[in-house]
Formats: structure tokens, sequence, C-alpha cells
């Protein structure tokens, strides 16, 4: 099977064996009221070009150009993937308990936060769950749909190194998802949020480990994945010249209990996520009170794969920019790094699989 039969194969597979869901079920690939959304965004359409720069045929943005990932339509696409994926893995849009993080706050005052908002899909959803709550997403790049509901907005600045512009105690919920390879002080970071947020706000953290695991969490061979392996490791070592600590997502517990305000209620749990087409019954955690019995073919765990596999598939081509402005790779060399990895990809000899780490706390003080 071709590359192409098999990127088609994962399209109508992916859409064909998910199961049937309605209403508000957090699996389902839109909001629920599409048709509500009809504000617009505070975004400003001006001045577009000031905001991007072409990189090896992709579109980065220039506000922090360590932060290598494109910011394009391409990209876009792949961050709708991955939100579609997370839901699948959480059977939920985040861990934690937003509604009650909610609770304590007048009905005008209630604001939550999306760090590195990227497509702005988490931040539409959140807002048509939460009406009464002001949404608002951060990011690099201007990105975010136009039209959004009139509890949600996007606004731009860098998390990497600076203050949040934004006064003590002002946020009841803090999502975090996807950041830590744009943020080189990621304890600065968590300490900035543990401020801004109210004493009884929920922080949210989500990030998926870029180490090429196997199942049990094992390391790949590279005698027997030499093309993933390599590409995940150069990635790696780019990602460290350029000061970002790849060892984020597996110390999210350890992070948050280095913020006294954090450190009382912290709840740290994983998901080892299949890549590719093949689970049919394998562990997963999901957090519900009863986990469904997985014993026999599992519908629902084979799209985690295939979402998996799809995400997999756009991001190593947007590799690309990083391998060669950040590890000095010539084009010609990154893009054969990337090929071979898909070779892995896509004929794999063993099972690859991807680490997601999830941990939110509840503020207990203004310490």
């Amino acid at each position: 099977m071709d590359i192409d039969a098999l990127r088609d194969r994962a399209r109508s597979s992916s859409g064909s064996s998910s199961p049937s869901h309605s209403g508000s079920d957090p699996r389902s690939g839109s909001p629920s009221s599409a048709l509500s959304l009809s504000s617009t965004s505070t975004v400003s359409s001006d001045r577009m070009g000031a905001f991007f720069r072409p990189v090896c045929g992709r579109q980065l943005n220039t506000m922090n150009t360590s932060y290598t990932l494109p910011s394009d339509r391409a990209e876009l696409k792949r961050l709708d993937q991955e939100h579609r994926l997370v839901k699948f893995v959480l059977n939920a849009n985040y861990v934690g308990d937003i509604s009650e993080a909610l609770k304590a706050t007048k009905e005008k005052d209630k604001r939550i936060m999306d760090c590195g908002t990227g497509s702005g899909i988490w931040c539409v959803e959140v807002a048509e769950q939460f009406p009464t709550a002001k949404v608002i997403g951060v990011d690099l790049a201007p990105i975010q749909p136009r039209e959004v509901p009139q509890n949600c907005q996007f606004e731009l600045f860098d998390l990497d190194g600076q203050q949040l512009p934004y006064p003590d105690g002002y946020f009841d919920v803090i999502h975090c998802r996807s950041v830590y390879m744009g943020i080189r002080n990621y304890p600065l970071f968590l300490r900035e949020c543990a401020r801004v947020l109210r004493s009884g706000g929920l922080i949210i953290l989500a990030e998926a480990d870029t180490q090429p695991l196997t199942d049990n969490k094992r390391l790949m061979s590279p005698d027997l994945a030499p093309g993933w392996t390599a590409l995940w490791n150069e990635y790696r070592r780019g990602l460290a010249m350029n000061g970002f600590d790849t060892t984020i997502p597996t110390r999210l517990r350890a992070l948050l209990q280095e913020i006294p305000s954090l450190k009382d209620s912290i709840v740290a749990q994983e998901a080892l996520v299949p890549i590719g087409f093949w689970p049919k019954g394998s562990p997963i955690k999901h957090w519900k009170p009863t986990p469904p019995d997985r014993s026999t073919l599992d519908p629902v765990l084979l799209t985690i794969g295939q979402l998996s596999w799809m995400n997999m598939d756009n991001l190593l081509p947007a590799l690309i920019p990083h391998l060669v402005s950040v590890n000095g790779l010539s084009e010609e060399k990154a893009s054969k790094l990337v090929e071979e990895a898909q070779r892995d990809l896509y004929y794999p000899h063993l099972k690859p699989f991807v680490c997601w780490h999830f941990a939110h706390a509840r503020k207990t003080s203004f310490r």
C-alpha cells in the first residue's frame, strides 16, 4: 500500500469507525451549536503580514522565533485533529472540574484563559459550554477564527519569559496544552499562572512527551525503527539547543509541587496513546467513573489510534523548519529525515505510542 493510500485509509477509517455520538458528547468533532457563533474576534486583520515569516515553505510566527512549529493553514488542520484526539482520550475537553472552579465568582467576573490557543477550537467549545464566563485565548499569531461566541476573544502575546499582562487573581481557570515547546522557563510561566489565578481557581496542564515509545512506555529500538527514532532524537536535540526542557511533560506534578499555592491539590495522570490502525482493546486510561470493558474490539480506541496517526502524519513535515533553522540541517537532509520517519510510521516494525501527560490543581491561597 503506497503513502497516499495509507493517508486515504486513515481519513476514511477515522470517520467510519467513530462511535455515534450526539448532543454534547465531548468526542464529537465540532461544537454542538456552531450556528450560534456570531461575534467578531478581538484580533484585527490589519498588518497580518507582520505576524508571519516564511521558512522552508511554511509560515511561522514572528513574535517568538524560538517557537518553530508553523502558524499556517496546514498546522491549523493538524491542531484541530490533535484537539479531537485529546477529547477522545479524555472523553472530555479537559481534566479537572471547571464548573466547580467557576462557582465562587460573580457571573460577570468569571474568566477562563487558554494559553497557546492555536486554532482557538478549545476556546470556542468551552465558551459555548460556559456562556456566562469570558474565555480568552492567547497565542503568538492571529490564526484564530473571526466568528466566535460573544463571550470568547483572542489576544496576542508571548508566554515565554514574560509577566502575564493581567492583575493578580484575574482568572478562575487557566488551560495550557502543548505549550512547553514555546516556553523556555516553564517554572516561571507556572508561577505567573499561579499569580493571575484567583484563590480556588483551577490550572490545567496537558503535554505530550516527544520520546519515541512503544508498548509499556519502553523506548523504541533504533534497530527496529531507525527513521522514527532518529527524527525524534534529532528534534529533541534541537529543542534543547534552543533552550527548551524536553523533560517538562514527564514532570508536570513535580513542577506544580514547586508552587506553594498549588502543591496541596495536584492530580496527575497519563495516557499511553497508540499511533496507528492496530488497536483492538489495549488498555488506555479514560477519566470516567466506571471505565468501559475494553477486552474486545473497541471502536473508540481504534479511532484514537487513527487520529493519533493522522496527527503524526501532519506533524512530521511541520518539523522541517525546526530541523533547518535550529539544528542546522540542509532542507534536503531534513526532508530525508522526515521521509525515513514516515516510512516507519507507514510500515512499522514496532507499534508506536505517544505518552500524553495531564495535571490539574486548585489554588489554595494567594501565596
